[in-house]
């Protein structure tokens, strides 16, 4: 590349440097009489192409790229807005899911309690049943025990009153034995009961 633009280089100033070496061969754009209107030319066609850019055409580039910019910084803005909105309805979202996990965990242990308290009434009238049946059944115990009891002191002195009438070959008075069983009884009892 070096050596191509040294060659233009010294081919341009040689043709500068000789300029009648250029109209020789026939290039009128290298006779020095043809210059002045060459330039002129020059200058008159960059001149209104420069005119016509600067006019023309980099007004609407203007316009377009401050178009673009403005929708750029407005899409941006916008951008922010829809961020913050969408970054405001995440907050509300895991406030909802707090809000939503306090009041399923306040129902759990609502719920908790409800269902404590239930089986502690529930335990507490089954035990009130049981307490009760046990009273009944005590109760009939000592109901069956008196009169169990009552049957015996009945029934032995029946069979004592038969058995000594057997021995004896008289009749004894049953009061008499029934009275004499009871106490008997009564004894036996009071040593079972200590």
């Amino acid at each position: 590349m070096k050596n191509f633009c040294f060659a233009l280089c010294n081919a341009l100033f040689y043709i500068c440097a000789n300029p009648a070496l250029g109209s020789e061969v026939g290039m009128p754009q290298l006779d020095p009489e043809f210059w002045i209107a060459q330039i002129f030319w020059l200058i008159i066609i960059f001149a209104s192409l420069y005119l016509i850019i600067w006019k023309i055409f980099l007004p609407k580039i203007t316009y377009s790229i401050e178009n673009r910019k403005s929708k750029l910084v407005n899409d941006l803005d916008e951008a922010q807005k829809l961020k913050e909105r969408a970054e405001e309805k995440l907050n509300e979202y895991n406030k909802i899911i707090i809000d939503a996990k306090k009041e399923a965990q306040k129902i759990i242990v609502d719920s908790n309690k409800k269902l404590n308290q239930d089986i502690e009434n529930k335990k507490k009238e089954f035990t009130d049943e049981v307490d009760k049946e046990l009273l009944n059944v005590e109760k009939e115990i000592l109901d069956l025990k008196r009169n169990s009891i009552l049957n015996i002191n009945k029934v032995a002195s029946e069979t004592s009153a038969e058995i000594i009438k057997q021995i004896i070959d008289t009749d004894v008075n049953k009061s008499n034995v029934l009275a004499i069983v009871d106490d008997i009884i009564k004894k036996k009892i009071n040593i079972y009961d200590d």
